[in-house]
């Protein structure tokens, strides 16, 4: 699956993403979880706008960005309450 990431550059010039193309699904980042850098990568673990939760890996050289792990949001599929 190819996916497109659009940044925000902060002060710091390190980029945050804010928003993930899949395909022809667009997804809004709402929150970013976590991010980290690895060996060779730089990782984003993130909340988007559908529920799900997203980890994504960058090269940082490359300028190439890969969906490690995918979390859909949890549906309650429990009874009222009350």
């Amino acid at each position: 699956m190819e996916i497109r990431v659009e940044c925000y550059a902060g002060h710091r010039g390190e980029e945050t993403p804010r928003c993930l193309h899949f395909d022809s699904r667009t997804v809004e980042v709402t929150r970013v979880l976590d991010a980290w850098h690895g060996p060779d990568h730089r990782y984003f673990k993130l909340s988007g706008a559908d529920g799900a939760t997203y980890l994504l890996r960058h090269d940082e050289r490359m300028e190439e960005w890969a969906l490690v792990q995918f979390q859909r949001a949890e549906r309650s599929g429990g009874q009222g309450e009350g």
